[in-house]
């Protein structure tokens, strides 16, 4: 990779946009972060240290950029993605974006046709599955454009994109898979405001090869993550887009800890999904977030962690593995860089890709902080043994 390059990190000043480009430039603290031997060269782990490579800051706001351009001695670039020939100029000399801006099922887009008319490669760091299958689709464009899409380099879905596809060599006929996470913590705003947007629209798995709606309370077993059986419940997170194209299983279920009271408060949306679909609620909704959410701080960052299972079937067999990782904001600021100067060396194939299937099954444990328990056969499955109420709904 030539210093040349160029990335822009679109979304550069919210709060997980900026702990990436403190990430891109080297200048961040906590897990992960460069020791001087380290910033030289010598240290071993994906993501440390800075991006060799201009880094461009950018987003719709020009005086939070200018502020964050002053604190960092960035160029920056203010623009809207209203305007596609807009968006394509401030593309002009940029060698890989780095979307950091939600929800991104309006930003993804814009900033997609303008990577692809410009034959720039795109990333992001979403979870949202109509992102995931919307970006597959243009898989031949973006060949033909030299281009490269990948989308999800962030925690969604970089640990459990590459638990998955370790479980699917291990047991490469499977026709089950189920994955999942537990992480304790505050969120970011941007993250908030991205729930925001599909709450009341209830859950989703992959059935037989095909995204099917279900109740926000379809499953809720008991599954232990690496500390012990806890309440989990299916979620609509981006692995049931992705683990599909990363190991062809036909039907993925993914779930999140929650506490046991959490489960009614999923069912209360079921019922009033009609009213929290309007605008104006989840315009107050964002309001409130905008207000009173900042995201975790420093030691949280630091001290925390999250743990990552899967586990695979093909009717006989079962074999299951674990993960465990830095704090997701930590390390999606970790892997959202190095997936990125992969890109900008060439190291990612052109067209559509997963995580896995652009860096392979192990590139999670590539970074300081992640350990995995390999796949190991197991007596029965856990999550993928629970069957469904005759109202669709998932047994306790």
């Amino acid at each position: 990779m030539a210093s040349t390059d160029t990335l822009l990190i679109y979304g550069s000043y919210g709060y997980t946009g900026d702990l990436v480009v403190q990430r891109a430039l080297g200048a961040e603290s906590g897990p992960g972060a460069a020791t001087p031997e380290e910033a030289d060269g010598a240290g071993e782990s994906a993501g440390v240290g800075g991006i060799d490579a201009e880094v461009v800051l950018a987003g719709r706001t020009p005086e939070r950029l200018e502020e964050q351009a002053v604190e960092y001695d960035c160029p920056a670039r203010a623009f809207t993605l209203e305007h596609s020939g807009a968006v394509e100029r401030n593309l002009e000399g940029v060698d890989a974006v780095l979307n950091c801006a939600g929800p991104f099922v309006r930003t993804a887009d814009p900033l997609v046709d303008a990577c692809l008319a410009t034959g720039t490669d795109y990333l992001d760091i979403t979870g949202e599955i109509d992102v995931f299958e919307s970006l597959a689709t243009r898989d031949a464009e973006a060949e033909g454009a030299g281009a490269t899409l990948l989308p999800g380099v962030g925690f969604d879905v970089v640990p459990t994109d590459c638990l998955a596809a370790h479980l699917a060599d291990a047991l490469p006929d499977a026709t089950r898979l189920a994955v999942g996470f537990q992480a304790a913590g505050s969120v970011s705003p941007g993250t908030l405001r991205t729930a925001v947007e599909s709450i009341g629209e209830g859950g989703a798995v992959r059935r037989e090869g095909r995204i099917t709606g279900v109740p926000a309370d379809y499953r809720t077993p008991e599954i232990d993550f690496g500390r012990g059986p806890t309440r989990a419940v299916t979620i609509p997170w981006g692995d049931v887009a992705t683990a599909y194209r990363s190991t062809g299983v036909p039907n993925v279920e993914v779930y999140a800890a929650v506490p046991d009271r959490a489960i009614g408060v999923l069912r209360a949306t079921d019922r009033l999904a009609p009213l929290l679909a309007r605008e104006w609620v989840r315009g107050a909704l964002s309001a409130i977030v905008d207000r009173t959410v900042i995201g975790p701080d420093p030691e949280e960052r630091e001290r925390g962690a999250a743990y990552v299972w899967g586990e695979i079937t093909d009717g006989e067999a079962t074999y299951e593995a674990r993960l465990t990782t830095p704090e997701p904001y930590a390390l999606t600021a970790l892997t959202a860089v190095e997936s990125a100067r992969r890109a900008l060396a060439g190291d990612a194939p052109d067209g559509y890709r997963t995580p896995s299937t652009a860096f392979g099954a192990d590139y999670v444990t590539e970074f300081a902080g992640v350990e995995r328990a390999d796949a190991r056969p197991v007596d029965a499955p856990t999550a993928l043994s629970v069957g469904e109420r005759a109202d669709g709904a998932g047994d306790q």
